[in-house]
């Protein structure tokens, strides 16, 4: 056993991400179907739901204004109690209006949740296990992930999309208040950082956080999008696709921290550019149903590499500059991610090409920002 193993903020983060990445799987899973077969949303109103989304990761610096009167923990956990209202809620509004005011409680929990869950492992972890803790946390989601798209798939043939969605609700809201009376930090000490901090020295992770948000939305938003629009796959086979998605993270995630600690982050992240070029141009130019599901699997995976991005943050910040740092690129991560949805959305009306080839040009121009990574080289091999 390794010996973050023991950290009681480690079995504290396992059990949140567990929670807040069924929760969000689940959600997915559901939407685009729901929004599609019972709200009756177009392309672009798709993308503005998406976009609708993201805002409050835009607004996670104000993280660092609720920590002055909240410990970082417990935001974390409160965080999830409110994905969960917002999950809840979402099958008793059938109204565009009304999917737009619950996809924001809910992504108001879950980016809270995500800004406080990095800041932490950080905080916590050095250098060599962060990455070992970052996979493992992501592949403990994923099993959340396979167990809650399997109920989903299961749930699909008999429960109505209100109930799916109020199940789920419930069980993430009541883990979240569960955790509430967790205390993973006694005899620590909370490392607490209460400002906000934009270094000029921090630029490159700033614009890397900007490119895979603006990738990220893409994936997010339209692949899936063209999976139920063009292809007409049913929300029962959406569910049994997130399923094979989390199998295939669970069994990559290690390998992505041990190629993290062994080649370092520029190579990582390159690859990941490299791949998402290459998957991007598929869903524009290969016209097929199979085809596109396996772009969207093989997506999935490559997403994963971006946890060298945390690390990276880690090797070459001060300390000190952690916790606001993290909160500072997720909120650039989302700028990007407002504005995709809406210039794709719109796009789509247009040709649903474009918001790939877009996509595929984004990735050249993180791929050229990656070759500027500089950190010390890795000394050790994981084993994660």
């Amino acid at each position: 056993m390794e010996k973050f193993q023991n950290k009681a903020m480690y079995s504290y983060l396992m059990v949140l991400v567990i929670c807040a990445s069924a929760g969000l799987q689940g959600w997915m899973a559901l939407f685009t179907n729901f929004a599609k077969e019972v709200v009756g949303v177009n392309g672009f109103q798709i993308g503005a739901a998406q976009a609708v989304r993201e805002i409050p990761g835009f607004l996670t610096f104000l993280v660092m204004y609720a920590l002055t009167i909240i410990p970082e923990h417990r935001l974390s956990a409160w965080s999830v109690v409110l994905l969960g209202i917002g999950i809840g809620a979402t099958g008793f509004f059938t109204t565009f209006p009304g999917l737009l005011m619950t996809t924001m409680v809910m992504s108001i929990g879950f980016h809270y949740f995500e800004t406080t869950n990095k800041s932490l492992t950080v905080q916590y972890f050095d250098r060599h296990d962060a990455p070992i803790v970052f996979a493992r946390l992501r592949g403990y989601g994923a099993l959340a992930n396979i167990t809650v798209g399997a109920a989903v798939w299961i749930l699909s043939f008999f429960v109505p999309y209100r109930g799916n969605f109020l199940l789920l609700g419930i069980f993430v809201g009541l883990t979240g208040v569960y955790m509430l009376t967790k205390n993973p930090v006694e005899g620590e000490g909370q490392r607490r950082q209460n400002k906000i901090v934009l270094r000029r020295k921090y630029w490159l992770y700033y614009a890397l956080n900007f490119l895979s948000g603006a990738r990220r939305q893409i994936f997010i938003v339209f692949a899936i999008f063209l999976l139920v629009e063009k292809y007409r796959l049913a929300v029962s086979a959406i569910a049994g696709i997130y399923v094979l998605n989390y199998v295939l993270t669970f069994i990559t995630n290690r390998h992505i921290s041990r190629a993290i600690n062994v080649y370092g982050e520029r190579v990582v992240l390159s690859l990941e550019s490299a791949s998402l070029f290459v998957l991007f141009l598929g869903y524009a130019f290969i016209e097929n149903a199979w085809v596109a599901v396996i772009l969207y699997l093989l997506d999935s995976v490559f997403f994963n590499f971006s946890i060298g991005l945390n690390t990276y943050l880690q090797k070459t910040a001060d300390p000190g500059d952690l916790s606001q740092s993290t909160a500072v690129g997720f909120t650039i991560n989302h700028i990007s991610a407002i504005v995709i949805p809406l210039i794709g959305g719109s796009l789509w009306l247009l040709n649903w090409r474009l918001p790939f080839l877009i996509g595929a040009g984004l990735t050249v121009v993180s791929l050229y920002f990656t070759q500027k990574i500089r950190v010390t080289p890795p000394v050790a091999a994981a084993t994660g």
